[in-house]
């Protein structure tokens, strides 16, 4: 492998230019494991059947809107080797989740120290270090299958969800990804 050298190696952004991910809004987000990998379980008769790195992946998932206090996870899925969810970001300026009773009752000011809205690359990173950091302890306790350098992939792919048509049709995808599994570009044998 190359050593890395700035004059020839560009990394390039796939986030939106000039796009506030602090602000309200709905995003849908898959992180992929490296290598594509399938360590959180099996696809048996059309449903996902998590293991114990499974469980754990979906505990940390379940951790984020106490973490993050302004956001809320609503469909998710985690797959053997990815994860989709769809995360609203209901920021400081109260808006509208698809959740209509989820407004009614939550708290929108954010903690001391924080800034209005969490900004979803920083609140992916923490997952991402949380999962990994729970990770290694299965494979070290509980003889989880190890992973070669880096559990996840270093991005993540993330796409601004611009209305409702569009958040049903996502829904629906994330739902019914363990039934078309084998047609899954991430599927791997």
């Amino acid at each position: 492998m190359a050593q890395y050298n700035p004059e020839t190696h560009h990394r390039r952004s796939i986030r939106l230019k000039e796009y506030d991910y602090s602000q309200c809004g709905a995003y849908f987000i898959t992180i992929c494991c490296q290598s594509k990998q399938c360590l959180f379980g099996e696809i048996n008769t059309g449903k996902m059947q998590l293991n114990e790195a499974g469980m754990a992946i979906l505990k940390w998932y379940k951790e984020l809107p106490n973490k993050f206090t302004d956001i809320k996870i609503c469909e998710n899925i985690i797959m053997p080797n990815h994860t989709h969810a769809i995360i609203v970001n209901v920021g400081a300026d109260l808006c509208v989740c698809p959740d209509a009773e989820y407004n009614e009752n939550v708290e929108h000011a954010p903690r001391q120290g924080e800034h209005a809205g969490s900004p979803l690359p920083r609140m992916l990173q923490w997952f991402k270090t949380m999962t990994t950091n729970e990770y290694i302890r299965g494979v070290k306790d509980n003889g989880w299958k190890r992973f070669d350098g880096k559990l996840w992939q270093r991005n993540y792919y993330e796409h601004i969800i611009r209305n409702d048509d569009e958040y049903l049709r996502i829904a629906n995808y994330v739902i019914n990804n363990p039934l078309n599994w084998e047609e899954d570009n991430l599927w791997t044998n």
